[in-house]
Order: structure tokens, then C-alpha cells, then sequence
């Protein structure tokens, strides 16, 4: 109770759409006794739903009030988020962020500043939206070995594959659907190549398994190539695809970590999260297997995960990173892995296949096993040939694929 009396101020950095929905969770809940001591943006033209006297230019306006004891970082420039953070943090102050692409390259120093100066750092907001996965990984898994963590991290690449399936749409009329809702920005790269689904899985891999793993090292592939034909694939197949992020702890105690599209099958809880939702699958050794589903985009969801650690800082929560500090899996650098590729701008880079199989009935499409590494190593050619890559679960074998690959020949339009 006593922390909660003494941080009666909050300065927010930044009012774009999580800034805002902090703003109106705050101005909902006036009874919990905090007010906002001033707001630090960076375009003084820019239309705000506040008059221009609610706003400062300078964030040391902010980082400097003695008056201001907890501060919300909802920028969208890592640069410039971790000089904000790290300069709160080195004052002993108590800080939330929901930037997830500086947390997951910055991890350890965050982690060291919090212990040197006694600061405190919250990031939930950063990995899904609504749902409070890592406050579920520290507090109910921090001493229980995790076995997997999989899931849908983006809501904004979710929408995507949820029209193409549910109205037969194409990428471009799905993507401007998210766009005009929100759901994704003018410039959706992020999103839809993968890039913030693998940021938000290296923050969960810390918290979960006590790895420490940087975006660069993981295989990742987005949705930007996807067409018609591979979804008709998936739904021939009976499976939805889905972008997953997963972290995996194998028999040998190493950690294979992916973000891929993936043909989820009706048996996975993931198949039937659509639209902007994200949802989490936990499997850990002695709770089995839990399912977490929530909003994952949009301003008031991620608002509400900000002001959720916002009153768990005036609690005086915080982190114990207890797995980081313990015994840890190290991250796998190859692992054997099922996929689907096809190309969309001519044929494949001849990839060293481990077993490989034409799809007849899909131009430039293949299915077949392939070290991870290897992957990673022609990433630069695949995106040059406009591939479409896809996980194949271990469910479904080559042949099956050929058959029903073969059977939607003449269903679906191949674009050339």
C-alpha cells in the first residue's frame, strides 16, 4: 500500500494507438488515484485527440520530473525506446514498455540495469496484447520446467490468414481490410514478414526456459507471399494456416525455436483462433498442457496490457527472472524441420533437401524435410524468389500432400 501512495504520477512517451489506449484506460479509472503528468511525443504537427498544451517535446521533461516516479515507453523507435528506458532504469525508476523489438535485443542489459540501480522494468504489453502470458510464465512456471511454448503472436497477420480462409479473398484486399480497421500499419512489414511475432518470441524463451536468444538467430518467415493455392492446400488438407511462433525444449535439453506459417490441424486449439486474437499454448511438466486466448491488436487491448503492469508496478511487482539466473537449454543452430515452399518469381534456389517431393498439382512447390540451418542460410535467395514457406506437421507425410496438392489442380487458379 505504501508504494501505491507514493507513485501518484505517470508520464507517457509516446500517443500513437497504445499510447491513446493507455490515455483512456487511465481517464476510466479515475478512482485509483493516478494521474498523467505529462505526455512526450515527438511530431508537434501531427493531430492528437489532446490540445497541443497537453504535451511535452523534450523527453527529458519527463525523465527528469522528480515529481513523475512511474513512466510508460509506448514509442515505436527502438533507438530511441531503449536510451528512454535505460536512462529511467539507471534513476532507480520504475518503467513499462510495450516495444518488443528493443527488450528482445537489449534483454540482458535490461536485466543488469534493473538489478544495479534497484529499477524496475514491466514489458507485458509488448508480447500479446490482451493475454498475460509472461506474468502466467513467471508466476505459475517459474520453478516448473517448461516443455513448449507455441502460439499465434500477432493479431495483425492472424486477420490476414482468417479472411483468406474464411472468404476467399486475396492477400492485398485482406491486408487492406487490417489496415483500415487498425489491425495492421501503412507499412505492415513487421507483421506480416514475421519480424514482431520472433521479437515477442525471444522475450518469451527468456521467461519461459531461461534462454537468452536473439531475433537474428531463429528461422522466421512471414505471410507476404502466401497465395490462393496454399491455402487451398491447407483446407483440402483440413488445416488452417497459421503464423506460429514456438519454442521447444528437446529430449537432449536444447531449445529449437521457430516463426513460421504452419498447417494447424483441427486437433490444435490454434486452429480455431481467428481474426485479431493471439493464443498461447503452455506444456509444462507437471501442469500439462494450457491454453491461452485473448485480442492481440488493436488500441484498447494493448492499452489494457499496459495499464495491467502499470497497477502491478504500484503493487510493487516485478520480474524475478528466476530462470534466467538458473540452469537453461541452449538454443539449437540446426534442427531437422517438415516444410512446404513454393515459389512465387520462378523456381526454388536449389536448397540441399534431406528428402524432397514435387507437388504436381502447385507450380514451383515442394514439400520435404530440411536442416533449419540451411533454411537460415538461403534466406536472402528465398525472399528473392518470393517463396511461400510453411512448417508441415509431422501429421501429414509427403505422399499425402502430393495426393491432395494434386486433387486442387483444378479447384484453384494457379497465378503465375
Amino acid at each position: 500500500m505504501k508504494r501505491r501512495n507514493r507513485i501518484k504520477r505517470i508520464g507517457i512517451f509516446g500517443f500513437g494507438c497504445v499510447g491513446q489506449g493507455l490515455y483512456d484506460v487511465l481517464q476510466a479509472n479515475p478512482d485509483f488515484g493516478l494521474e498523467v503528468g505529462g505526455i512526450c511525443v515527438k511530431d508537434k504537427e501531427k493531430p492528437r485527440t489532446l490540445p497541443s498544451s497537453a504535451f511535452t517535446y523534450n523527453p527529458q521533461d519527463l525523465l527528469r520530473d522528480e515529481s513523475i516516479d512511474l513512466l510508460a515507453e509506448l514509442i515505436s523507435d527502438p533507438v530511441e525506446a531503449l536510451l528512454i528506458v535505460r536512462q529511467a532504469l539507471q534513476a532507480g525508476k520504475t518503467v513499462v514498455s510495450a516495444n518488443k523489438k528493443m527488450i528482445a535485443e537489449n534483454l540482458p542489459e535490461l536485466v543488469e540495469l534493473q538489478q544495479k540501480y534497484n529499477g524496475v522494468l514491466l514489458y507485458e504489453a509488448s508480447v500479446c496484447g490482451s493475454i498475460p502470458i509472461l506474468r502466467t510464465l513467471e508466476a505459475y512456471y517459474g520453478t516448473e520446467q517448461v516443455h513448449e511454448v507455441s502460439g499465434i503472436l500477432n493479431g495483425s497477420s492472424n486477420y490476414i490468414l482468417s479472411k483468406l480462409h474464411s472468404e476467399g479473398i486475396n492477400y492485398a484486399e485482406a491486408l487492406k481490410q487490417a489496415q483500415d480497421l487498425g489491425f495492421a500499419e501503412a507499412d505492415p512489414a513487421l507483421d506480416v514478414k514475421g519480424i514482431d511475432a520472433l521479437n515477442k518470441l525471444c522475450i518469451i524463451a527468456a521467461h519461459a526456459f531461461g534462454t537468452v536468444v536473439y531475433p537474428e538467430e531463429v528461422l522466421c518467415s512471414g505471410i507476404q507471399h502466401i497465395k490462393e493455392e496454399d491455402v487451398a492446400l491447407a483446407k483440402a488438407l483440413g488445416a488452417n494456416l497459421k503464423l506460429v511462433a514456438s519454442a521447444r525444449r528437446t529430449e537432449t535439453d536444447r531449445l529449437e525455436l521457430q516463426v513460421l506459417p504452419t498447417f494447424v490441424p483441427v486437433s490444435n486449439e490454434l486452429y480455431f483462433v481467428d481474426a485479431e486474437f493471439n493464443g498461447v499454448q503452455v506444456e509444462a511438466r507437471f501442469a500439462g498442457n494450457q491454453f491461452l486466448k485473448g485480442r492481440g491488436a488493436g488500441s484498447h487491448p494493448t492499452g489494457s496490457a499496459v495499464w495491467a503492469d502499470v497497477a502491478a508496478a504500484l503493487a510493487g511487482y516485478k520480474y524475478n527472472y528466476t530462470k534466467l539466473n538458473g540452469q537453461k537449454p541452449a538454443a539449437s543452430d540446426a534442427y531437422t524441420i517438415q516444410v512446404y515452399v513454393r515459389s512465387k518469381n520462378g523456381a526454388i534456389p536449389k536448397l540441399p533437401w534431406l528428402q524432397v517431393k514435387p507437388l504436381p498439382g502447385i507450380e514451383n512447390a515442394y514439400s520435404g524435410s530440411i536442416n533449419t540451418s540451411d533454411l537460415l542460410l538461403f534466406r536472402t535467395e528465398l525472399e528473392k524468389a518470393g517463396a511461400f514457406i510453411a512448417h508441415v506437421p509431422e501429421l501429414y507425410d509427403f505422399e499425402e500432400l502430393a495426393i491432395v496438392a494434386a486433387s486442387i489442380n483444378s479447384e484453384v487458379e494457379i497465378a503465375g
